[in-house]
């Protein structure tokens, strides 16, 4: 099972000091999802043993070559592995035009279908769910259309407490029971409680991915009690008034806004090419939300041991 991510790139719009540009991989009870697609993501993916093949849904914050021109190489190279499962990418509308003209141009057609589902960045949106999760989106403010994703695990199946159990179950018992229903005959008559014979489901986790973006408090009561927050944090307070220019955050704000929402964990990235060292943003971040770690490339984060 597990919620694992995986941080491929933690650089702002220039790849700088080993650092490459955003993309994170995250891996939700066997699901596999792709954050952003930077530059050198096959490399990235390749150097963590991460396999491509499983990656299912490609989510795009935004239209900014550092979030998406890792994209195309890596479709042509599913492709020449020969996949031919279907390949889910969701974004702001436009890279279904950038991603046919390139097939045209180079003419080429993939050996899997891609199914593109644009998303819009006015307001929050449910955009993925099936049995296991959701994936809404959560609007952010950029120089262009731009959103953050919200993965949140549904409540799981209560487990079978196997010292109660007995011979004259059936299975089909035993799946209500982990429904969280009690079990009765044909006639109606209570043959198990549920309360008896299970125990409480393993704890749900929920991740918030929040690319660029100027210092928003809106987003506070989207993200509230989340387990684990990233947060761009391009600049340092010290360059604020750069981040308010160019529409993003400073470490402390990024702290801000994860003691706002009383998150778990805070995760930041993306940071300015100008900062060879990074643990000054920590301090920074730190000293406004201790529970704070860097995006750094490699970094595993398993929040089932947060």
């Amino acid at each position: 099972m597990g919620f694992q991510l995986t941080i491929l790139g933690s650089s702002g719009a220039l790849p700088a000091y080993g650092r490459f540009p955003s993309s994170q991989y995250l891996n939700i009870q066997r699901q596999h999802f792709l954050i952003d697609c930077g530059e050198g993501i096959q490399t990235q993916l390749k150097r963590y043993s991460l396999p491509t093949h499983k990656i299912e849904r490609i989510f795009i914050s935004h239209l900014h070559g550092d979030h998406y021109l890792g994209l195309m190489g890596l479709l042509f190279s599913m492709h020449l592995q020969r996949r031919t499962n279907e390949l889910h990418i969701y974004s702001q509308p436009g890279l279904d035009e950038i991603i046919t003209l390139q097939l045209k141009y180079s003419r080429s057609s993939l050996s899997y279908p891609l199914v593109f589902h644009p998303i819009m960045h006015d307001r929050p949106a449910c955009i993925y769910e099936d049995t296991v999760l959701t994936v809404h989106t959560i609007p952010l403010k950029h120089k262009v259309p731009c959103t953050g994703f919200l993965f949140r695990e549904k409540v799981k199946p209560r487990k079978i407490d196997k010292e109660m159990l007995s011979d004259n179950m059936l299975l089909e018992h035993l799946a209500q029971l982990k429904q969280g229903k009690d079990v009765y005959d044909e006639a109606g008559k209570l043959l198990y409680a549920n309360a008896d014979y299970t125990l409480p489901p393993r704890p749900s986790y929920s991740f918030a991915y929040c690319s660029d973006t100027v210092f928003d408090e809106s987003i506070v009561e989207q993200i509230k009690g989340v387990d684990l927050l990233y947060h761009e944090a391009t600049f340092m307070n010290e360059h604020a008034d750069k981040a308010t220019v160019t529409l993003h955050s400073t470490a402390m704000q990024a702290a801000t806004i994860a003691k706002e929402a009383s998150v778990n964990h805070l995760l930041v990235g993306h940071f300015s090419a100008r900062y060879q060292q990074l643990e000054p943003l920590l301090e920074e971040a730190t000293s406004v939300f201790p529970h704070t770690v860097l995006a750094i490339e490699g970094k595993t984060i398993d929040l089932e041991l947060l």
